[in-house]
């Protein structure tokens, strides 16, 4: 495929981590809607099960892989290129985030699990997959978030990870650039999924870190619509794809905003009182 084309989806091949539940399963679903073949990996055997008896063992491959295992995820690449010939696309889309907590308080062991899987997967993902993606100039899509924009109080690891994400995604698509393959970014803002809610929803501390969201920044999207997003950014190959678009000032305008909003937030007395009750809670 040519560097100034896009990625020509019917017949071609993608790989999806975390691929079988969420925004994975929605990208996995229009993928194999618009034409192409898909290696799903995810660590949910059930998942992975539902999402070959929905799309069919002739669309869809499944493997149970970790993420954080590089070994797997190889033999995942292995296993797809023996059953559909070569890979095209890959998109590493698995993450994870912890429950709210301070870096004070935050367990250790929590923390690591979302930087291990949020960037060390997408790490993974990528050395998995490069050789085959150059070999076809290909795509790697890599699902980043506009939390890499934002301050990270209460949810550091979440932000942590995903800003590094973002300089991971930045500096592979100018090195595969020279090979006539492509990488880019997807971030997104809210999206309503299970782990959402689990994390701003269903509990109290999470609800009252997400008020302080304002308008329309807080505006939410939809998994499908997260999925069209990252489809068409394959297709297109983009640099980096946003949604909802009310983050795009914030993307551009961030270093304005952040080290006033990071002065601001710094006396904000309702901050002050959340920070309060996730230490107090920690300790209980």
């Amino acid at each position: 495929m040519s560097r100034r084309s896009g990625i020509h989806l019917p017949g071609a091949v993608a790989l999806v981590t975390g691929g079988a539940q969420g925004i994975g399963l929605a990208t996995t679903r229009r993928l194999v809607g618009r034409g192409a073949r898909v290696v799903v990996t995810d660590i949910d055997t059930g998942a992975l099960a539902a999402a070959d008896a929905e799309l069919g063992s002739d669309n869809v491959v499944t493997v149970d892989a970790d993420v954080r295992d590089l070994d797997a995820l190889r033999a995942a690449v292995r296993h797809g290129i023996d059953r559909f010939g070569h890979l095209d696309v890959a998109i590493a889309n698995a993450g994870v985030t912890p429950p709210p907590a301070t870096l004070r308080d935050i367990d250790p062991e929590a923390f690591r699990r979302v930087l291990d899987i949020n960037l060390i997967g997408a790490f993974n993902t990528i050395k998995a997959t490069v050789e085959p993606i150059i070999a076809g100039r290909g795509h790697i899509e890599l699902v980043a978030s506009c939390a890499a924009f934002a301050p990270g109080m209460g949810g550091s690891a979440y932000m942590i990870s995903k800003s590094a994400v973002e300089q991971l995604g930045r500096a592979l698509r100018i090195e595969v650039a020279p090979h006539g393959a492509s990488a880019g970014l997807a971030y997104f803002g809210i999206v309503d999924t299970k782990m959402t809610r689990e994390t701003l929803d269903d509990d109290p501390l999470g609800r009252e870190i997400g008020a302080q969201l304002p308008w329309p920044l807080s505006t939410r999207i939809t998994g499908d619509r997260a999925a069209e997003v990252i489809v068409d950014a394959v297709a297109d190959r983009r640099a980096r794809a946003i949604a909802p678009r009310s983050w795009v000032p914030y993307s551009l305008l961030r270093g304005l905003i952040n080290p006033v909003l990071d002065a601001q937030l710094v006396r904000d007395k309702s901050i002050h009182a959340i920070i309060d009750q996730l230490e107090a809670q920690a300790r209980r």
